[in-house]
This record gives structure tokens, C-alpha cells and sequence, in this order.
């Protein structure tokens, strides 16, 4: 089985997101010893460019980060909230994923997502509270705007979420907490 994990934190050893995703990892490493094959990318260590219209991959066209999903049997990804989204780094590569023909297509009814067979895990850090019952909810635009992309290949997102992180210290380690949590209940 693959697993690519992605991350697109800019903070290095302080960012929650990274140790969140490292964690889910190594969660399904524990789930599954013997037959997870690792391939680790940090588009902030090692950025893509912003998208023009020339590095538009076409389906017929080999394209090493479209190809390097399509492979992943489960996609990890360490996703923090900047300025109310996801970081620039990440969109860029999500900017690559999606290519007509290859993780998506249009029938007669609309968009038909074509990558249904790949489970996305992603690890979401937010330093406010944005729950639907919280005062900023409306503000958020990370997790829905990565719902809406996987929603949009065919795959439904799992979620990890820390939020509240600088909201103070009871509500950070209230935050991790549940977190951890979350990653030990994820499924095999």
C-alpha cells in the first residue's frame, strides 16, 4: 500500500500541522507494519511553482506530483490555516491534482470525479476557533475549500483538526488532545 504524505507548513519543528500529520503516519504505519511504502513531500523545504498556464498538466501528459498522487493508495497531508486558508505552497500542488481527464471529467450531468479510490487524511491547524457554533465559522476556509477539491476527484476528506491553538494554553492542549484522539480513531 502507498501512502504519500504531504506537508505545507512554513514554522518547521513549531508547526502542529506537521506533528499532527507525522502522527497519523506513523498511526497507519502501526495499522499496517508490513506493507506501507512511504513517499514524504514538503512543498515548503521543496516548493512548486505557482501554476501558469504552461505548467497545465494535460491528461496525456506525465506529471511527476499528478502521477505521485494517482499512485497513493492514502494521501496524509499537514494542512495549516494562514490568513483564513491553506498556505499558498499547498495550493500549488493542489493547483497539479486536478486535470481533466485524469483525476476528474465532465459527463452530461456535470464534473464526475475520477479518484474515488484514494483515502485523503488531512491535518488541519487553526489558531482561532472555527467550529460551525464558534463566532468566526464564517471565516473558514481551509477545511471547506479542501472538501470542496476532493469532493470535486471523487474523494471524500478525512479530518484531524486542532483548532483554538493561540486562543491559550487550556485551549491548546484541550485542542492536541482531541486531536490525538482523532488520529487513534481513524480506521485501518
Amino acid at each position: 500500500m502507498k501512502l504519500l504524505h504531504i506537508d505545507s507548513a512554513i514554522t518547521g519543528e513549531a508547526s502542529v500541522s506537521r506533528k499532527l500529520s507525522a502522527d497519523v503516519v506513523a498511526h497507519l504505519e502501526r495499522l499496517h507494519p508490513a506493507d506501507l511504502e512511504l513517499t514524504y513531500r514538503d512543498l515548503f523545504a521543496d516548493p512548486l511553482d505557482h501554476l501558469t498556464l504552461g505548467d497545465m498538466p494535460a491528461p496525456e501528459t506525465p506529471h511527476a506530483v499528478l502521477d505521485e498522487f494517482l499512485a497513493a493508495d492514502i494521501v496524509v497531508i499537514g494542512a495549516p490555516m494562514y490568513n483564513f486558508a491553506m498556505p499558498s505552497q499547498l495550493k500549488a500542488w493542489v493547483d497539479r491534482i486536478l486535470v481533466a481527464g485524469r483525476t476528474f471529467r465532465y459527463g452530461d450531468a456535470g464534473p464526475v470525479g475520477l479518484a474515488g479510490n484514494t483515502r485523503v487524511i488531512v491535518a488541519v491547524s487553526r489558531g482561532n476557533l472555527y467550529a460551525d457554533d464558534a463566532p468566526a465559522a464564517s471565516h473558514e476556509h481551509l477545511e471547506t475549500h479542501l472538501r470542496t477539491v476532493f469532493g470535486f476527484i471523487g474523494v471524500t476528506p478525512e479530518f484531524v483538526v486542532a483548532e483554538g491553538l493561540l486562543v491559550g494554553t487550556g485551549q491548546r492542549e484541550k485542542a492536541l488532545a482531541d486531536a490525538g484522539r482523532a488520529i487513534e480513531a481513524l480506521a485501518a
